[in-house]
């Protein structure tokens, strides 16, 4: 078999065909996380904290260096916490919508199980020595 008869085989395959179908629409759902994130939920959240910029916070490791006429020879190095505090939030949001997500499509996935039938259990059948024993006692009891 050549390698691009079965390269083709493997791409027309439906698994691969899904996959690139997930990443692709992955990607724009993470765009939208992403802009519903910075656009509408931290705005609020910076105001409520005294209208900061989540992007804007940091700490300063080192200050910039200036040359004698004001231009930065060497930037500042800084420890930028806002963004991860923002990727976070992206993060978050994009598990809880994945896990909806699953949760639904097992919820269609999984078959409705058969209502379980009960066996009826029969009542056991007396050994001959258990019948003759029982014969026994009536026939003691009618005396």
């Amino acid at each position: 078999m050549s390698v691009v008869k079965e390269f083709r085989e493997f791409v027309t395959r439906g698994n691969v065909a899904d996959m690139a179908v997930g990443i692709i629409i992955g990607a724009a759902f993470g765009k939208i996380v992403t802009s519903l994130v910075n656009d509408i939920i931290m705005p609020p959240i910076g105001v409520l904290i005294g209208g900061v910029d989540f992007k804007d916070l940091s700490i300063t490791l080192a200050d910039a260096i200036l040359a004698p006429d004001g231009a930065v020879t060497k930037a500042a190095v800084t420890l930028n916490y806002g963004n991860f505090v923002q990727t976070m939030f992206d993060f978050l949001i994009t598990a809880f919508a994945i896990f909806m997500l699953i949760k639904v499509m097992n919820k269609l996935r999984k078959p409705k199980a058969a209502p379980v039938k009960e066996e009826v259990k029969a009542e056991p059948v007396p050994t001959k020595e258990e019948i003759l024993l029982t014969e026994i006692r009536d026939l003691l009891k009618n005396k």
